[in-house]
């Protein structure tokens, strides 16, 4: 037999070992005898081993400071993106839906002002919060034109009028006996411009100081004509001629289309178009849609767009009331305004109205000689009869600045009828613009409608 205090014990290693201190197979000390370890380095395989391992781990702790910075950073920009936006975004108030913005006083006022009621010159509507917006509107004004075209039955018909000087809104009203919904949006819908895009046309020449009011252009063709082709004119002479103030009052389409490609030119034109301010958010914190008005492709589309024949252009009533209140007041947009105040439930004023420019479309010199150009419209132009009665007796003793505009649309369907106007023609208390849309047969023009609001407007 064995002996077994002669044996010693046989440990397997679990794989290798960096670091040995030689357990394995070693003798049992002696009771009372101290072993020494014994330190093995790795060699070869291992060696290559440990020095990936002690670069890893190099880099982990590297990383980890580096780690903790950003991280830091991160948080701290992050609170004051989010300390940002609570300041930016006002918190929605009972009733509202989350998330959507607070709609501006403009728009709330536009959607009571049917509900407005008070004497004529101090008409109120009540908020469902109990605040109480005071209008700008002139209530006699108001009910003149909207009677007027209700009792004409007009199938859709919209009315802005501006206080130029200030952008305060004196009136605004629709009517519609086929589609009482339309109404409701049709100050801030889009219509085609029509021939009121020659008052564009002209500030082009006149800005650029291609043409006087006096100028004269020859020109081929009716003053009616819609057809480019037949516009030019003849080297043989025989040509129709006229200055571009009658050509204004009269909307000669030839004259127009002429003076867009062959005097101002497309860059001018264009030019013009985006300091009108279309293709642009003209008007924030009203819903009015953006103007809208491509550059065209050929001399051709640049003619059609001159004489106000191009039906890709359109514009919203309340942005051409703003336009011709801007000429009215030597070139100066204003931004309108519907009210004068809100009053809250504790009688505390806010939001009261402070007349605030836009831009500045022309020169004070520029808008002088579009009010001469626009004056002969009422005088000797399209808008006459309106103005005048049977024996040539003017109805209204102020001088008026006027332009007509007539062309054909399909939303909805039907013939446009426009007619823009400011009075008098010194030192403007009034702009205004109308938009009569009929169909099959006709009930008025927008100019009849315009007579009757500055008939109103100066009878006081």
């Amino acid at each position: 037999m064995q002996d077994l205090k002669h044996l010693s014990r046989q440990k397997r290693s679990l794989g290798f070992s960096f670091f040995s201190f030689g357990r394995s197979n070693r003798k049992i000390p002696r009771s009372g005898e101290r072993l020494s370890p014994r330190l093995c380095l790795p060699t070869g395989k291992q060696r290559e081993q440990l020095k990936r391992l002690l670069v890893c781990v190099a880099i982990v702790l590297a990383l980890i400071p580096l780690s903790l910075y950003v991280y830091q950073k991160l948080s701290t920009i992050g609170g004051e993106v989010r300390s940002w936006v609570a300041r930016s975004v006002p918190a929605n108030k009972p009733g509202e839906i989350p998330g959507k913005p607070p709609a501006s006083s403009f728009v709330t006022a536009s959607s009571l002002l049917e509900d407005a009621s008070g004497p004529p010159d101090q008409m109120t509507a009540r908020t469902v919060e109990g605040e109480l917006l005071h209008f700008t509107i002139h209530g006699n004004l108001q009910k003149r034109v909207h009677d007027f075209m209700a009792k004409n039955q007009v199938p859709y018909g919209v009315f802005v009028a501006i206080e130029p000087a200030t952008g305060r809104i004196l009136g605004m009203t629709a009517h519609s006996s086929v589609d009482p919904e339309w109404s409701k949006n049709a100050y801030f819908n889009l219509y085609p411009m029509a021939s009121l895009f020659k008052i564009i046309t002209a500030s082009a020449a006149l800005e650029s100081r291609k043409i006087t009011p006096e100028t004269v252009i020859e020109f081929r063709g009716n003053a009616t004509s819609e057809n480019p082709r037949y516009w030019d004119a003849s080297p043989r002479g025989r040509n129709n001629r006229t200055d571009v103030s009658y050509a204004m009052g009269k909307s000669m389409n030839p004259v127009y289309g002429r003076l867009a490609c062959d005097i101002a030119g497309k860059a001018s034109v264009m030019e013009c178009v985006n300091r009108f301010g279309f293709n642009q958010a003209l008007l924030p914190g009203t819903p009015a849609k953006e103007s809208t008005a491509s550059e065209p492709q050929d001399n051709h589309g640049l003619m059609l767009m001159g004489a106000g024949l191009d039906h890709d252009v359109k514009i919203s009533p309340l942005h051409a009331a703003v336009m011709m209140a801007a000429i009215a007041n030597g070139g100066r947009m204003m931004a309108p305004g519907l009210t004068e105040k809100i009053t809250d439930k504790r009688g505390t004023s806010k939001d009261i109205f402070v007349p605030r420019e836009i831009r500045t479309l022309v020169a004070p010199t520029t808008a002088a000689s579009l009010t001469r150009m626009l004056s002969s419209t009422v005088t000797t132009g399209t808008s006459r009869r309106a103005f005048h009665d049977r024996r040539g007796r003017a109805r209204i003793d102020v001088d008026i600045a006027a332009k007509t505009g007539s062309i054909s649309g399909s939303d909805p369907r039907g013939h446009y009828s426009w007619f823009a106007a400011f009075a008098p023609t010194h030192n403007p208390r009034i702009a205004l613009v109308v938009l009569v849309i009929n169909q099959d047969k006709w009930k008025i023009k927008s100019a009849q409608v315009g007579e009757q609001a500055l008939e109103e407007f100066f009878s006081n």
